[in-house]
């Protein structure tokens, strides 16, 4: 018998029939699959179901990871990593088309969002990502300017990815039962970028400096990175505004403008 452990973050998803609605969020038939976190393979036996082109599984946990090998050492359609996914490189191994899923650990699933945004090349080797969060953590994700969770995260993430779908997954279907609900988000590249943004980890530079002190005004914060001119070819710019008071597309001028500079 084998127990989750709580270093790992781990909740194995038991209800089927969970299983079989995130499946159906998206056509897998002969498409690349990659899945993070697949533990003990409920998710995974459903998409072999629907018979992917070829499916990578990403499990950190040495038992479980064996004992996925053990289980398809068969099937060739299967490459198996025991990795943690935040040290591999795994934008390196999807091939074209992915779709990536990931019953993501709550400890660690902004810092996988994250990663994934940031893969280098863009458009990127997927074109679907269906992941779970802890509810609170998806709200931030999604969050919209003038909300209460808006913040460096929707920013950061609704530059490159934009939602589809989601819904909410009650403690009652893991084993062991988080405290918390989840949500499943299911999120595709954005493809009508407005800002011509270069290195994503700008966008991210320019976030974290400014939300460093959310509840001030960024006048002070800002004139250390521009100088009156500079911020004059921004329109608009209120430098009496707090961090939450400026909408997304403010961040991505910003970046912009950095980056000439």
């Amino acid at each position: 018998m084998y127990y989750s452990k709580k270093s790992l973050g781990q909740n194995f998803l038991i209800d089927q029939n969970i299983v079989k609605k995130i499946i159906k969020m998206t056509d897998i038939y002969n498409k690349n699959i990659l899945e993070i976190g697949p533990g003990k393979g409920a998710l995974t036996e459903q998409i072999l179901k629907n018979k992917p082109k070829s499916l990578i599984l990403i499990e950190k946990d040495n038992v479980l990871s064996k004992k996925l090998k053990e289980k398809y050492h068969n099937n060739k359609k299967i490459k198996i990593y025991n990795n943690d996914i935040l040290k591999i490189n795994f934008e390196n191994k999807l091939k074209k088309n992915s779709i990536i899923f990931g019953n993501l650990p709550y400890n660690i699933s902004s810092q996988v969002l994250v990663k994934i945004v940031k893969f280098k090349k863009y458009p990127p080797k997927y074109c679907s990502l269906i992941l779970m969060f802890q509810k609170e953590m998806a709200d931030r994700i999604v969050a919209k300017y003038g909300t209460a969770k808006y913040g460096r995260l929707s920013i950061l993430t609704n530059y490159r990815l934009k939602i589809f779908n989601k819904f909410n997954v009650s403690p009652n279907c893991f084993y062991p039962k988080p405290k918390v609900d989840s949500t499943i988000l299911y999120l595709k590249p954005n493809d009508k970028m407005s800002y011509k943004i270069k290195n994503i980890e700008n966008l991210e530079k320019m976030t974290n400096i400014l939300f460093s002190n959310k509840r001030k005004m960024i006048n002070k914060t800002i004139k250390k990175i521009f100088n009156k001119k500079q911020l004059s070819s921004i329109k608009n710019l209120n430098l009496m505004s707090r961090p939450a008071d400026l909408e997304a597309e403010k961040y991505y001028e910003i970046t912009e403008l950095f980056e000439k500079i």
